[in-house]
């Protein structure tokens, strides 16, 4: 694109030569200058005159922020002094530093100040009592830049040391919310190359200079990149500036070159050929543009955008260039429920409601309108309802439905909270990237390309597969990966259904991919893959059933709807829905598990046992086939005798709440779930309070089960660690009998291996050991233990009595002699079969 060559502004001999800095005041009335000598310039716009100088100012300023009413001034001094925009006089001394002052920025209220120097912690400053003071603090290096958001909720300090903070300052101490890292690059504070973050105009972006000399977007609530401008300069980014309404930006660089950016499509719209350019401000509500340079010259830039580019400053208020905006996102597989059969066609505003004992609560809303009390009982048409004939129409009747029109409104306000509908393993877009899914297996990623996806299969395990990377042209946004194949799905778009796609990893045929669309009007709400089907649940509430090769094999309606999940191992597939609504005002979630290939149902609609409030976060079939879930309060749940229809029950294996490494508090992480294998959680720890993983790959953890029997804490007051071996054996015996179960329920309903039923009797043999363990820590407490002691021989399961033998001899070693002889009338019972039951 070619430089613009309208007639260039003339320049303003405004200072010597050095730094120069200029504001305009939020009016834009005026526009203050300031340089390396001690006279402030203010300029009244729209007139040619000489500016007012303020000669008494200090040496070498350094910043300037102005309101309507006065403006600040920052030297290398150290000190921040505030001068009147009415008088032109000097008013009073904000604050003082040890070290040069490097930056000074205003709160869009203008009574605070935030002042950034040499010394490693920013000051906020109230300017009506200078003795409120806020300090931004856990800066390793001394701020370069700040900025306030349009809110003047939080505070952006670009760092010398390369990272951006931001603080928020609603709270009473200012809180350290984030650290973006990597976009802006170390740079001294003497330096006249720019790392400010300059925030966009509606507050939810900022936009910075990186070391590639772009200019990157960051979200200001997740801290994630955006849209960049990028491939405009050449040399150092030395200025940024957002128009008012943020449709525009202007950068200016050492290549000599100032840019003028559309923000929506993040393209160069017009070049302007302007050394030495180290500041810039935009007019608040005019077509001007002004800045300085390092030879203290001032550009007025009057009638700056040309006529095609000046209709994007006359737009409202533009959005931050997001790759994914939530706030145009719009789902399409979200339905509004309805409520006792009404849509929801209310305001979004609710009415105010009357007081419990209002005359509308006590007579009812259809008796205080009473305008039609009138009857026109002499046929002289003082009725307005009458018709043709002379006869009163039913208008004034309830409609057939039963619920009077002037109810209704009360009787929509008020709707269910569901159970939203999750793909388990998935992860939301941040940026433009997302997880499809993560297991064992490996992961599935897709990157936004604005015109397409590109989706990458990676595996752990490179001996046996081969990582495979394809562009996505239908926009997949679900995935499921096994040892067998990749299934994908994509919601409908552009006039096309839903599709499920599925690419096998191996195969003896030319092609062995298929897919197949799903009928209109129909949305793809979860899926799961097995080793022997594939499984589809929609918006519609159907449960559609596959072969591995695209053979419709089922198709039926899910009975509690909408649905939520689905989740599938070998022939048993689990599909989650939405059930009755509780006392709570949400609805239970409900769970079915079916044989496929025996058409025969496990479970039916049975409840998932979870607290007030939460929700389920991932749902997976164990390495042994067994249903978990993990929710949202941190719990891992696994399904017990789930192949009984009615004799099915949620235990928790895992609290990660309670887990040690976050005892000390000093730690704040979560954990998303991957899967259940090897009696072992393995998740991803997220810290800094991330809900989801993100790139790069993150590692994956394991955790022991540990069921939360009983607190197994150190007291505070002891030193003693022999308080906590019966606690731990009660739990390693609550957790091995669990175990044992589960397996003996996999062994009685499958063809159980050899090593399957080896593995049986060890676990047998291993739940008796910590029963023994246990009955050795009761035995050294004491004989007032010994009714405790014998219920523990009592649970031990024995069919050989070589363990009731041992536990007699655990007893005679400590001398407890009349335990010892109830333990061997107990061993006697049993040998004999007699044994109560």
């Amino acid at each position: 694109m070619a430089a613009v060559t309208q007639q260039r502004p003339r320049a303003r001999p405004a200072h010597p030569s050095g730094p120069t800095f200029l504001t305009y005041t939020p009016n834009g009335k005026q526009l203050v200058t300031a340089g390396s000598n001690n006279v402030v310039r203010v300029y009244e716009t729209g007139s040619d005159g000489e500016p007012t100088n303020l000669d008494d100012c200090q040496e070498n300023n350094t910043a300037i922020a102005a309101t309507n009413d006065f403006f600040l001034s920052g030297s290398e001094d150290g000190t921040v002094c505030v001068y009147s925009l009415d008088t032109y006089t000097y008013e009073k001394m904000l604050t003082r530093c040890t070290l040069p002052i490097r930056d000074i920025a205003l709160s869009p209220d203008g009574q605070w100040a935030a002042v950034a120097s040499d010394e490693l912690t920013v000051k906020v400053v109230n300017i009506a009592d200078t003795y409120k003071v806020l300090y931004l603090r856990d800066l390793p290096k001394p701020a370069k830049h700040l900025s306030f958001d349009p809110s003047g909720s939080y505070i952006a300090a670009s760092c010398a040391d390369g990272i951006v903070y931001v603080y928020k300052l609603s709270t009473e101490e200012p809180e350290l919310v984030r650290k973006v890292d990597g976009v802006i690059r170390s740079l001294d504070v003497e330096s006249e190359s720019s790392s400010r973050a300059v925030w966009h105009p509606d507050g939810r972006a900022f936009a910075a200079p990186t070391a590639t000399r772009d200019i990157q977007v960051m979200s200001s609530s997740d801290g994630e990149r955006q849209r960049a401008f990028s491939g405009g300069h050449m040399g150092d980014v030395t200025a940024i500036v957002w128009s008012p309404n943020g449709a525009l930006l202007l950068t200016a660089a050492s290549d000599r070159k100032i840019l003028l950016w559309d923000t929506k499509t993040q393209k160069i719209l017009a070049r302007y050929d302007y050394p030495n350019v180290i500041n810039m401000a935009w007019h608040p509500t005019q077509n001007i543009v002004s800045f300085v340079t390092s030879d203290g010259e001032l550009y007025i830039y009057e009638s700056f955008l040309q006529p095609e580019n000046f209709a994007l400053l006359q737009k409202p208020m533009q959005p931050s260039p997001y790759i994914r905006d939530p706030l145009a996102d719009v789902s399409g597989n979200t339905t509004r429920v309805s409520t006792n059969g009404f849509k929801d066609t209310s305001d979004s505003r609710t009415k105010r409601r009357g007081t419990p004992d209002s005359l509308d609560d006590i007579l009812g809303p259809e008796l205080g309108d009473e305008d039609d009390f009138v009857s026109d009982d002499d046929g002289a048409g003082y009725l307005d309802g009458v018709n043709g004939f002379g006869k009163r129409s039913n208008g004034h009747l309830d409609p057939i439905d039963g619920f009077d029109s002037k109810r209704r409104s009360a009787v929509q306000a008020w709707q269910p909270r569901l159970h939203q509908s999750f793909q388990p393993g998935s992860t939301p877009w941040r940026g433009n990237r997302k997880y499809l899914c993560l297991n064992l297996t490996g992961f599935v990623w897709t990157v936004d390309q604005d015109t397409h996806h590109t989706v990458t299969v990676e595996f752990y395990d490179h001996e046996y597969h081969r990582d495979f990377h394809f562009t996505d042209p239908y926009l997949y946004d679900k995935a499921c990966l096994n040892e067998n194949g990749t299934l994908f799905s994509c919601p409908p778009a552009n006039g096309n259904p839903a599709m499920v796609f599925y690419r096998p990893h191996e195969t003896w045929t030319t092609r062995a991919d298929w897919r197949t669309q799903l009928p209109a009007g129909e949305d793809v709400t979860s899926i799961s893959l097995s080793d022997s089907y594939i499984v589809v649940t929609t918006s519609a509430n159907y449960v559609r059933v596959f072969t591995l090769y695209g053979t419709p094999y089922r198709v039926y309606r899910q009975k509690s709807s909408p649905t939520v999940t689905c989740a599938s191992w070998r022939d048993y597939i689990l599909t989650m829905g939405n059930g009755a609504v509780g006392g709570d005002g949400s609805t239970k979630l409900l769970y079915t598990i079916e044989n496929v290939k025996r058409d025969e149902v496990c479970q039916s609609e049975d409840i998932v046992a979870l607290t007030e409030g939460a929700q389920v976060k991932s749902v997976f079939f164990s390495d042994n086939g067994d249903p978990c879930v993990y929710d949202s309060t941190g719990v891992l749940l696994i399904l017990q005798h789930w192949r009984s229809p009615g004799q099915a029950k949620w235990v928790a294996v895992l609290d990660t709440k309670l887990l040690e490494r976050l005892a000390s508090g000093r730690k704040e992480e979560t954990y998303w779930p991957v899967a259940v294998a090897q009696e072992k959680f393995h998740c991803i720890i997220l810290k800094g309070g991330d809900q989801y993983p993100y790139f790069p790959k993150p590692l994956l953890s394991e955790f022991d089960f540990k069921i939360p029997c009983s607190n197994t804490t150190l007291p505070k007051d002891s030193e003693d660690l022999t308080i906590l071996e019966g606690p731990k054996l009660e739990e390693a015996f609550v957790r091995g009998s669990l175990m044992l179960s589960l397996l003996e329920d996999l062994v009685s309903s499958t063809n159980a291996t050899h090593s399957q039923r080896t593995e049986l009797s060890r676990r047998e043999v291993e739940v008796n050991k910590s029963l023994l363990q246990l009955l050795n820590v009761e035995c050294r407490e004491g004989e007032d233990r010994g009714m405790k002691a014998l219920e523990i021989v009592g649970l031990m399961r024995d069919p050989s009595g070589k363990m009731v033998e041992a536990a007699g001899k655990v007893a005679g070693r400590y001398g407890r002699t009349v335990l010892q002889e109830k333990i061997g009338e107990l061993a006697e019972k049993r040998l004999l079969g007699i044994e109560d039951e």
